[in-house]
């Protein structure tokens, strides 16, 4: 058995694992510290042995007894040593009993709530969630972020900290309390389907798993807060774009959306997501999600690349940029300006970018700018940004997509 069956597994059951840890101990660093631990016990014992029957259950004991064995060198923490034992699960071979089945039960969406926990900011709210709660990596929160690796994992040591200097209870919020934090939720979701929608790094350009498990969380808030306008945006916005993931690659090569066959886009989400952005539009108060999806809805509706509304989406991108100025916003908005009032319009909106240290570093800035020269007849210049787009990028199918037009211009096709 290879190390990935266990990489599998832990991506499915680190959730359920942390939720049950955290109910016997009240720390989130130690939990996670636990559960990493029995992460690794498992990729020795596993590959050797072969994966038990009931493999939530295998590493929430040995995570627990990691727990235990740690309270036990700690004097300071000696009493919650007996109520850690109690609640121990039994054999790791053996079939969950009744504790398992209320971890079973919890639902996913209850755990993200009391993991943006308020003694934080929002940003490590939603950082720490993503990390512990849905199984993302740092670098692909880093990514998330624009930030390097080593400066996000700074930052959620340093939330650990917070939350143990705090002591941070993990309980459900008053109502004056739960606004903030469903806008940390909606911001975990959000973001956890971006991921989904363009892995960060690897081989795969979709993880369909992350993708579907952001919409279904998301559809879940949606039912709980029907008049929420944002949430109702983000699951619009989710559903119109994971319309077009099953054209998105060939093979494993990235298919760019002019490129696409629309004819394979799914017109059930497609006109799931319309019906949800025309009934939440009309309400008054429009934010960025709302934005977001109504620009994916032009795109959606449009029969043929040539024949996108650029206008209106440049208008769309120019009222985002006012409601939630970013520089991801700014870098599809030149896209946008330059195919709707010319290239260099839109090279002119992103030079900027090229001074901003994080935007530097990053493969997008470079491959916008390659794009808008290419469409300006720059061939040189749009070559050397293309391969430096290649160099930064740590997507294997954004890389060989952006080589590839290395390539074709080099060679004058």
């Amino acid at each position: 058995m290879s190390n990935r069956v266990v990489q599998d597994v832990w991506r499915r059951e680190s959730p359920h694992i942390l939720a049950a840890l955290l109910r016997r101990h009240g720390d989130l660093g130690d939990c996670e510290d636990a559960a990493q631990e029995a992460a690794e016990a498992a990729t020795v014992q596993w590959v050797r042995d072969g994966v038990p029957s009931d493999p939530r259950g295998w590493l929430i004991t040995v995570a627990s007894r990691r727990l235990i064995d740690r309270t036990r060198a700690d004097r300071a923490r000696a009493g919650r040593e007996e109520a850690l034992a109690v609640a121990q699960p039994g054999d790791a071979h053996t079939a969950p009993g009744a504790d398992q089945a209320t971890v079973d039960g919890d639902d996913m969406l209850r755990k993200l709530v009391l993991c943006c926990h308020p003694s934080l900011s929002r940003p490590s709210q939603v950082a720490l969630t993503l990390h512990a709660v849905c199984g993302l990596g740092t670098a692909e929160i880093a990514a998330a972020y624009l930030v390097p690796s080593r400066t996000m994992a700074q930052r959620l040591t340093r939330a650990r900290s917070t939350l143990r200097s705090a002591g941070a209870v993990f309980e459900l919020p008053s109502r004056s309390d739960l606004p903030a934090r469903v806008a940390s939720v909606l911001d975990v979701c959000h973001l956890l389907f971006t991921e989904g929608h363009t892995r960060s790094t690897g081989a795969a350009l979709v993880d369909w798993n992350l993708a579907a498990e952001a919409i279904r969380l998301t559809r879940q808030l949606h039912c709980a807060i029907p008049d929420h306008d944002e949430i109702a945006g983000a699951l619009a916005l989710m559903l119109l774009t994971h319309a077009r993931a099953a054209t998105r690659t060939e093979d494993g090569e990235l298919i760019p959306l002019a490129e696409q066959d629309r004819s394979r886009w799914d017109r059930d989400l497609i006109a799931d997501g319309v019906d949800i952005l025309e009934r939440v539009l009309p309400r008054g108060h429009v934010g960025r999600f709302q934005l977001q999806a109504a620009i994916a809805a032009v795109h959606a509706e449009s029969p043929t690349w040539e024949a996108t509304d650029w206008p209106q989406i440049s208008i769309l991108y120019a009222m985002l940029d006012r409601v939630a100025p970013g520089p991801i916003v700014t870098l599809n908005r030149a896209v946008a300006l330059g195919m709707a009032s010319g290239p260099q319009q839109g090279l002119d909106l992103i030079a900027p970018l090229l001074d901003n240290a994080s935007m530097r570093r990053h493969h997008r800035t470079h491959a916008v700018r390659a794009h808008l020269l290419e469409m300006l007849g720059d061939r040189t210049g749009a070559v050397d940004s293309y391969r430096r787009a290649a160099q930064l990028a740590t997507s294997l199918p954004e890389q060989r997509y952006l080589n590839d037009r290395v390539r074709r211009l080099a060679a004058g096709s």
